[in-house]
């Protein structure tokens, strides 16, 4: 049986009872400081110690963030202390980068978060799932009972293990596979497939759809960012049978504030600076479809409960993100199966970081 308390327990007390590579005081004295990261754990630390670079390989010549310059790879100084603060998308990668350093001292951020004498705040998504995964281990566990293969469970012990410390060491068995979220052998539709987009963004997993899944049906394609729209219909122009809808997905129709500035994680906020008009699958679509994907940053919840009459009598299949607050990995599959179809559920993740996260419900064959 397994004990979710436990693991919970057990988990940050190995992380947090592990020597630290070097004493914070000093690999945050000694020789030059840099980061790499521009977050808000790179933020903490550059407010708190003097810090001579932020790594960023892409970054303009001159340029700054927070204050800091940013500086290549090739350009930190033999022998400096580099902070890894990547944790979301390429961790691993952005440390193998480092260690090309000469003689660099190369740390993650997680590390100094262990040291008694730091000062550093945890990583917003560790101290946010430390508090839920320790407030909600029955409703986790039963959802983890749910999953319907092993490489499902073994997924999801390492990214609530990695979420509950941030150490980058867990993800090594990772890699960055944007192409491939949302497509898994095991949730691959029928011919004639209606396929809904909710989160279209700039068209990308629409194009990756049709490429795998020709003999489709229709794609229905929402995007409420008029940028974004109008990037997904330059993109797909002249692909057949794709209808664009220029609303987000909510449990009502209405109009919601939306912050439009983020590129893929634009979301509705209540700080938003725009608004977007929002309707329901159920009343926007008026066919049975087969496959819908969500990555709506957080609002998944609402989009699903717009879809409760499509899920209930089409039984789709469903590729749901999971990754924008550690609650969605009970509060969205609860949510589904409540609805009274039987799924199978399985996990999947493709970064090397908390992000992108996507569970699917496979309908159980009659």
């Amino acid at each position: 049986m397994f004990d979710a308390a436990r693991f919970v327990r057990e988990t940050i007390a190995e992380f947090t009872g592990r020597a630290a590579p070097h004493a914070v005081d000093s690999a945050l004295r000694d020789g030059p400081l840099y980061v790499m990261g521009r977050n808000p754990e790179a933020a903490a630390l550059i407010a708190r110690h003097p810090v001579a670079g932020i790594v960023n390989d892409f970054a303009a010549p001159g340029s700054t963030w927070n204050g800091t310059p940013e500086v290549r790879t090739e350009d930190v100084p033999r022998g400096a202390t580099v902070i890894n603060a990547s944790t979301s998308i390429s961790p691993i990668s952005a440390r193998r980068r480092l260690e090309a350093i000469p003689e660099a001292r190369i740390l993650a951020y997680a590390d100094l978060t262990r040291d008694p004498a730091s000062d550093l705040p945890l990583p917003a998504f560790v101290a946010e799932a430390r508090e839920a995964f320790a407030a909600h281990t029955a409703r986790w566990s039963a959802v983890r009972a749910r999953l319907a293969d092993a490489e499902s469970i073994r997924i999801f012990d390492t990214l609530v293990a990695y979420r509950l410390t941030a150490d980058i060491a867990l993800m090594e068995g990772f890699r960055v596979a944007l192409r491939d979220q949302y497509f898994e052998p095991f949730a691959a539709p029928a011919a004639g497939a209606v396929f809904v987009d909710c989160g279209g963004f700039d068209g990308d997993t629409t194009e990756e759809f049709v490429r795998r899944h020709p003999d489709y049906a229709r794609v229905h394609l929402f995007e409420p960012s008029a940028e974004n729209h109008a990037a997904a219909q330059a993109r797909l122009a002249g692909v057949r049978d794709i209808r664009f809808v220029p609303l987000g997905v909510s449990d009502t129709a209405g109009r919601l504030a939306f912050s439009s500035d983020a590129g893929s994680a634009s979301a509705v906020s209540d700080e938003g600076s725009s608004f977007i008009d929002v309707t329901t699958l159920d009343a926007a679509v008026e066919e049975p479809v087969s496959f819908v994907k969500m990555d709506l940053e957080g609002w998944e919840i609402p989009a699903l409960k717009g879809a409760a009459g499509h899920i209930a009598a089409d039984r789709p299949i469903l590729a749901i993100a999971v990754y924008h607050r550690a609650s969605d990995f009970w509060e969205i599959p609860e949510y589904v199966l409540s609805l009274g179809v039987d799924y199978d559920l399985h996990l999947r993740h493709y970064t090397e970081g908390w992000s992108e996260t996507v569970m699917y419900f496979v309908p159980k064959k009659a």
